[in-house]
């Protein structure tokens, strides 16, 4: 089969771990195309998810004066009433800003970039349909085209009143009333955006836990502020029906649950689990294997059943987070060009969840170690006893530091609170090396500094640990 071009590695997709791995790969001298189906670059990353939502927070925050108004003594006001078209100014200008920059760093990197939806014709060679139509063959080739949102069978999704996490970034009015299903990471962060904004929010969660992957405390935590923030959450419960009705204030999202109740809302969003975007690939015709929600199956190097395919990111399933993305991609371009820089991703790495207030975590709960067996103790620091705390005038959020009784070493490090996703790195660290939690004390932190939390959730833990309170 006659192609235009041949190349070393050929790159099915720009998100995170797409952009990455080509990147690398032409680093190393090695000759790389890559393909993207959309006009704008960067993948679900940057376009619909990690970026957009993220930046979403921070501009509830500003508009709302959450964690400032009234503390310096003056509220702080805005001139006019804020709008959708403030509240999605920000996201869109950081979007276009970094989808030009992912294209800006696979230019420089000389990475040949076609533009249309690729399928595969065999194991070696891609037809790409674009403005024409093209035949590359690839010696590897990456499957990096990332996800999309999940619809169950019977919600009638239009972009308007029924929403996923994807059309939920394009609204063109703010809701008085929301309700959310999934009490996961996109469900949980949009109730608290939009809380933020002052809507009102129904969380419908099927558990009696959000988050469930929390440490119990941090969960318990962020249920509560939520309640203080208008978010009411209905555990053990399904969404059995959704329709759109008219009513004497115009048309309605009307959500029946299992339990009897039926919400009335001015928008519905869906956020309840994601599938892996292969549709158009016809990865039959290279014989690979897939799996639940159209996700490629893959080994520890992300190599598929077919030896010279690979796969990362959203695409392969958990734990879909650009951070680790990135990094599949590196590895994935080290294992099939016999490189030694990164050979695998650290067995340990911190998660974050982007609400109000932010939830990050690293290592194992409590709940964890406990059902392992292990005689733990937990250490505790709230923001509000920090200098920097009441300088910040944080009056919720805590760290928690869970380590084994025997030998004080630090197994989990669990904080909620403001900035909780840049705090974690520290705590990364001392679970990854399994330092003693005296080594918090014995080191020097800058003062005031919200850092100064893992101190003193030391002083906590030991003070716990003997059955008296250590002096601090």
């Amino acid at each position: 089969m006659k192609s235009s071009k041949e190349y070393d590695l050929i790159v099915i997709g720009t998100g995170p771990a797409g952009e990455k791995a080509a990147v690398k790969a032409a680093y190393f001298g090695h000759k790389v195309a890559i393909i993207e189906k959309d006009s704008a670059y960067g993948g679900a990353g940057v376009k619909t998810g990690t970026v957009p939502s993220k930046t979403l927070k921070e501009t509830a925050l500003y508009l709302s004066g959450k964690y400032d108004s009234g503390l310096y003594g003056i509220e702080r006001k805005l001139q006019e009433k804020a709008s959708v078209k403030h509240f999605l100014y920000r996201k869109n200008l950081i979007v276009k800003t970094i989808s030009e920059e992912v294209h800006h760093n696979l230019e420089i990197h000389k990475v040949d970039i076609y533009q249309g939806s690729a399928s595969f014709i065999d194991e070696h060679h891609l037809e790409i349909k674009g403005g024409e139509t093209v035949v590359i063959k690839g010696e590897y080739i990456i499957i990096a085209t990332g996800s999309y949102p999940y619809h169950p069978p019977g919600i009638p999704f239009d972009g308007n009143y029924i929403h996923d996490s994807d059309t939920i970034l394009e609204i063109d009015r703010m809701p008085e009333t929301i309700c959310i299903v999934g009490a996961g990471v996109i469900g949980c962060e949009y109730a608290t955006i939009f809380s933020t904004l002052g809507s009102k929010v129904y969380l419908v969660n099927s558990h009696n836990k959000i988050l469930q992957f929390l440490d119990g405390e941090i969960s318990n935590a962020l249920v509560e502020q939520m309640k203080r923030d208008k978010v009411e959450i209905l555990f053990d419960t399904r969404v059995e029906s959704v329709a759109i009705k008219e009513t004497d204030d115009g048309k309605k999202a009307y959500a029946k649950l299992k339990s009897d109740i039926t919400i009335e809302a001015d928008m519905f969003l869906y956020g309840a689990g994601r599938c892996g975007n292969i549709g158009t690939l016809q990865c039959e015709n290279a014989g690979l294997k897939t799996g639940k929600r159209e996700t490629i199956i893959v080994d520890k190097e992300y190599r598929s059943n077919t030896p010279n395919i690979f796969a990362v990111g959203d695409v392969i399933g958990f734990p879909a987070l650009a951070s680790i993305s990135m990094d599949q991609g590196r590895v994935a371009v080290a294992h099939m060009f016999g490189l030694s820089d990164v050979e695998h991703i650290a067995d340990q790495y911190p998660l974050g969840m982007y609400t109000v207030p932010e939830v990050s975590m690293i290592g194992l709960t409590e709940e964890e170690a406990l059902d392992q067996n292990m005689d733990v103790c937990a250490g505790r620091a709230r923001y509000s006893d920090l200098t920097r705390g009441r300088i910040m005038g944080t009056e919720q959020g805590f760290l928690k530091i869970v380590f084994n009784r025997a030998d004080n070493t630090i197994l989990g490090v669990h904080i909620i609170g403001p900035i909780a996703t840049e705090l974690i790195h520290f705590g990364m660290v001392l679970v990854e090396s399994k330092k003693p939690i005296e080594y918090c004390i014995s080191i020097a932190i800058n003062s005031p500094t919200l850092h100064e939390l893992y101190k003193y959730a030391a002083y906590d833990g030991l003070g716990n640990k003997s059955g008296h309170k250590i002096k601090k």
